[in-house]
């Protein structure tokens, strides 16, 4: 209900021009309501990227340790995809361009995407030796990373994109597969 609010607050009068007290206000609660669910105005952007690190850390804990660590990531990350389709595209990827000034939202997106790398980085660290763990961080933010490319091209393809999980495996697999020969080479 505040998401919505919001979001239609932001199309009426942009981004800078909406304060959380409007937004409450549409939502039809009070102020401390709406902090109660967002830190931050820009926050309403990011809970379907909020909702998908759950997914993600239990993805990761499901897979078998007999899994090669970069296909329980890339296994991870497809799971988390197959929730994001044509009908469920989360707002930040389509419609930043209308906030006008980015740099709160882009400061909300640093931290949700450092907290997805993180998760990614405990699970490649936990299978790993000590010695390879610089290997393993850069795993993690190379395989994420690709996911970020993957989720900016399928936004940006507009009313055809279809379906997430096709964009995601074309950027991840490849970026999982280079890492995972230089992890079996340890």
């Amino acid at each position: 209900m505040l998401q919505e609010a919001a979001f239609e607050l932001f199309l009426e009068n942009s981004y800078a021009g909406t304060t959380v007290d409007q937004i409450a206000q549409r939502a039809g609660v009070s102020r401390n309501t709406f902090f109660n669910y967002f830190p931050s105005k820009s926050d309403v952007f990011w809970v379907d990227l909020d909702e998908s690190l759950g997914l993600l850390m239990e993805s990761l804990r499901a897979s078998s340790t007999d899994t090669p660590v970069m296909s329980a990531i890339r296994d991870a990350l497809l799971a988390v995809a197959s929730d994001f389709g044509p009908n469920r595209v989360p707002w930040a990827l389509t419609q930043y361009s209308m906030i006008g000034s980015v740099h709160e939202l882009q400061a909300s997106a640093m931290s949700r995407l450092s907290a997805q790398a993180h998760v990614l980085g405990s699970f490649v660290a936990d299978r790993l030796p000590a010695g390879a763990r610089g290997l393993g961080r850069a795993a993690s933010f190379a395989a994420f990373g690709a996911a970020v490319a993957a989720a900016q091209d399928w936004a940006n393809a507009g009313t055809t994109r279809g379906e997430f999980g096709p964009y995601l495996d074309a950027a991840v697999t490849p970026v999982c597969r280079g890492f995972q020969g230089a992890i079996d080479a340890l």
